[in-house]
C-alpha cells in the first residue's frame, strides 16, 4: 500500500527569510535519487517495460517496503524495512506530493529543533508511524512505502511550534483559490480529513491514512514534550551608574 497525501497543498509564511535546512534538503535529494534509480520511476531501461517492469516494481516494493504480515518474523531485513520504506515512493505523484510538504514545513521545524535532533525525529517518528499501521493491519500482505508518516510528524511538530504561522492553502473544492489561514486552523483540518478517510479505508492499494494520523500525533506529542516547557528568561536590568538612583 502506498502512503500518500490529501489534495490540500500548503505554503508556510511568516518568516522574513527562508531558514537554512541542509537536513531537509538532503532528505529530499535522497528520496528523489532513490526514486529515479528505482523501477517505480520508469527511467531505468534495465528494468524492462510492460509486465516485466510491473513485476520488478512489485518485487522492489515488497523488498524495501513494510509488509505487515511479514514484519514481525524477526528477520534482519524485515526489521530494517520501517527505515528503508521512508525513502521508497510508489509513483511520481506520490514522490512530488511528499517532497512538497517536506520542503514547505521541514525547514522551519529543522531550524527550531536543530539538525541532529530533527534528523532523529524524522527517522524515528516515520518508522513508528509505519509500525503503527503495521500493528493495526497485521495480516496485510500489501507493501507500505513512502515518507508520509515522517512528514505527518513534521506537520504535527510544526503545529505546536508555529501555530500562528500563515499557511497558503489551495483547496480543490474552492477551485484551487489560494487562501491564507493560520497553521492552528489548517493542520488540524488536514488531520481531521485523514481521520475521516481512515475510517472509510479498506485493505488494498491506496493511501495509508492511519500512518498519517500516527505520525501527526507523534510529532505534536514530541514537540509538546521537548519544547512545551521552554521558558523565556527576562534579562535583568543593567545596574545604574554610580551616583544615580535605581528606578
Amino acid at each position: 500500500m502506498t502512503s500518500n497525501w490529501s489534495t490540500t497543498v500548503g505554503r508556510a509564511a511568516g518568516l522574513a527569510r527562508r531558514p537554512s535546512a541542509p537536513v531537509t534538503h538532503g532528505l529530499i535529494a535522497l528520496c528523489c535519487l532513490t526514486f529515479a534509480i528505482s523501477p517505480a520511476s520508469g527511467l531505468n531501461p534495465g528494468y524492462g517495460s510492460g509486465e516485466t517492469l510491473l513485476a520488478a516494481q512489485q518485487e522492489y516494493f515488497h523488498h524495501w517496503g513494510v509488509v505487515p504480515a511479514q514484519l514481525f518474523d524477526w528477520s534482519p531485513r524485515g526489521a530494517l524495512t520501517p527505515a528503508t520504506a521512508l525513502f521508497v515512493h510508489g509513483s511520481w505523484v506520490h514522490l512530488l506530493g511528499n517532497m512538497l510538504f517536506l520542503y514547505v514545513f521541514g525547514a522551519m521545524a529543522e531550524e527550531r529543533m536543530g539538525r541532529l535532533r530533527f534528523t532523529l525525529f524524522y527517522l524515528c517518528s516515520g518508522a513508528l508511524a509505519l509500525l503503527g499501521y503495521a500493528v493495526a493491519n497485521a495480516s496485510s500482505q500489501q507493501s507500505l512505502v513512502g515518507a508520509s508518516g515522517a512528514i505527518s510528524a513534521v506537520l504535527g511538530a510544526f503545529l505546536f511550534l508555529f501555530p500562528r504561522a500563515r499557511v497558503t492553502s489551495l483547496l480543490p473544492f474552492l477551485f484551487f483559490l489560494p487562501l491564507r489561514f493560520p497553521a492552528w486552523l489548517v493542520l488540524p483540518f488536514w488531520a481531521a480529513l485523514q481521520w475521516l478517510a481512515a475510517g472509510r479505508a479498506t485493505e488494498g492499494p491506496g493511501v495509508a491514512y492511519l500512518a498519517h494520523l500516527v505520525g501527526f500525533g507523534l510529532g505534536f506529542l514530541y514537540a509538546w514534550v521537548a519544547f512545551g516547557r521552554t521558558t523565556r528568561v527576562r534579562a535583568a536590568p543593567a545596574p545604574a551608574p554610580e551616583g544615580e538612583n535605581q528606578p
